[in-house]
Formats: C-alpha cells, sequence, structure tokens
C-alpha cells in the first residue's frame, strides 16, 4: 500500500465498510465503480492528502467491504450505506470524486442530500437514463448463465481492465492481483453481478431532473478512448450543460481506467480541485 496510507473499517447498516484513508483537512470521498475498489485510487489519494483528508470507499459487495447477498444493491440501498458511512465518519459534508458505477450511485446520494456535499468531480462515469448500447450489452451479461460467471471470472476480471484502458502494459500483475483479489468464492462472485445490475431507471431519471439544482463547484476529468463508456463524451457534454460551472479536462490518449493510466495527473488534478476548498477556507473575510 502506498506510503501514509491507512486501512480503516466501521459498520454501516449492519455492514463492514472498508476504505482507505490519509491527510487532514476538508473531507474528500473517492468512489469507485465495476468491479474495483478503492484500491484504484490508491495512486491518486497522496497529492490530495497534502491538502485535504481523503477517504477511498470499498462500497458494499467490492473490494474488503462486506458482499451480503440478502439486499437488493439498489439506489436506495447504497444511499443508505452513504449516508451511514458519511455519519460514522462524523462529517457534516464532504466533497465527492466519482466514478464508473460509483458516478450514479454518488450523485443520487448527492442529489438527496445537497446541503452534505461541498465539491463534486466526476470522471468517467454513467449519469444519466438511456444508457449506450455497451452499458445495456453489460447488464444483460450480469443475468445471462454462462456469461456472468465468466464475466467475474479472473479471467473476465482481467480482460474487463485490459478492455478498459488505452495503453495496456498500464494493466500490471499488480493491477490484475488487486482486481481478482477480492472476488475468489463464489458468493463474493454473485454479490459483484447483483451490485452490477441492481439499479434502476427511475433512479437515473431522479439524478436527471435533480442534477442541474446542485450549487457546488463541479470538475469534470475524463480519458476520451473509453470503450467501456463510449459515449462519454457525450454525457460530460450534457454534464456541462446541466453544471455550467463546471470545469472540464480531456485527456486524449487514456481510456475508462484513467486512475490507473494516468494517476499522477488525476491526483495534481483534483488535488488542486478540492484543495481550492481548503485555501478559501483559510482565506480570511475583509
Amino acid at each position: 500500500m502506498t506510503r501514509n496510507i491507512t486501512d480503516e473499517t466501521v459498520e454501516v447498516d449492519g455492514v463492514k465498510i472498508h476504505y482507505l484513508a490519509a491527510g487532514a483537512g476538508e473531507p474528500v470521498l473517492l468512489v469507485h465503480g465495476w468491479p474495483t475498489s478503492s484500491f484504484l485510487w490508491r495512486h491518486v489519494m497522496p497529492p490530495i492528502a497534502e491538502r485535504n483528508r481523503v477517504i477511498a470507499i470499498d462500497l458494499p459487495g467490492f473490494g474488503q467491504s462486506d458482499k451480503p447477498l440478502d439486499v437488493s444493491y439498489s439506489f436506495r440501498y447504497y444511499d443508505r450505506i452513504f449516508e451511514g458511512f458519511v455519519d460514522a465518519l462524523g462529517f457534516e459534508s464532504i466533497s465527492l470524486a466519482v466514478h464508473d458505477l460509483g458516478g450514479p450511485l454518488g450523485l443520487y446520494w448527492a442529489c438527496q442530500h445537497p446541503k452534505r456535499v461541498q465539491r463534486l468531480a466526476l470522471l468517467n462515469t454513467l449519469v444519466y437514463p438511456n444508457p449506450s448500447w455497451a452499458v445495456i450489452v453489460f447488464v444483460l451479461s450480469t443475468k445471462l448463465p454462462m456469461v456472468r460467471s465468466l464475466l467475474t471470472s479472473p479471467w473476465g476480471l482481467k480482460a474487463a481492465m485490459r478492455f478498459g484502458v488505452h495503453d495496456r502494459r498500464k494493466v500490471t500483475d499488480e493491477v490484475v492481483f488487486g482486481v481478482q483479489a477480492p472476488f475468489q468464492d463464489d458468493a463474493s462472485r454473485k454479490a459483484l453481478l447483483k451490485a452490477g445490475h441492481g439499479l434502476s431507471p427511475k433512479g437515473f431519471q431522479e439524478i436527471a431532473a435533480k442534477l442541474p439544482t446542485l450549487d457546488v463547484p463541479v470538475r469534470v476529468i475524463y480519458g476520451a478512448r473509453d470503450r467501456i463508456l463510449p459515449d462519454v463524451a457525450k454525457t460530460m457534454q450534457r454534464v456541462q450543460q446541466d453544471l455550467p460551472q463546471a470545469e472540464v479536462t480531456v485527456l486524449p490518449n487514456c481510456g475508462h481506467f484513467l486512475q490507473e493510466e494516468r494517476p499522477g495527473d488525476i491526483g495534481e488534478l483534483l488535488a488542486d480541485f478540492f484543495g481550492a476548498q481548503a485555501s478559501d477556507m483559510d482565506t480570511p473575510v475583509s
């Protein structure tokens, strides 16, 4: 693990939640997607931690958090988890960075509790209803018996990471092990599949309706060579329309898992964005 990052756990709604933490100051929560975990943010965290308390969560069903099979991995379920997690850590409000499946989960929570959100960063992620053909194929794949077993197998997880980067050299043995390690048995793989198709269209509709009302600073950073979300540019253009305060950075030769391809750049960009909040708060009011 990267130096000065600690492993922590807390119980929320009867579920053990694992997270990584570093730094001090105004809190920043990093939210991963499918099939990753807090591990994805390990190299992004240190620059942010220079001015902020940065926390990377393992969502239930992922990483080292519990993976219950008797829950519905729905928007409402994750909303309760986010709310309980932020409360358990003692934060009144947080800044948020979201990626992949973590995007709609984090945005749904933010739209339900806008006063608890200070700043918002979106990386390559889902946001709106009417998903692309690629997302529809993925969701269907999680329900087909033969395909879903392959999807969550060690081979399938490795293939997903390689498909999700522009430069496949970035998918090292360390990366492959980090993604495969949480899913070593049938139960954990079943939970991963449930988490992949538990989000309802109604939740996406709520996000689309409420997102334009979020009155916070917004940062958008995305890799343009995203084969997992091939319509990411279109999505982020709509985000700019809904949130005109958003500042956008496009990484032209970067894929979906930009934290693996460009961790230094992503870390510095997010550190500047979230650190500006701390600087603003330190500035005396005249």
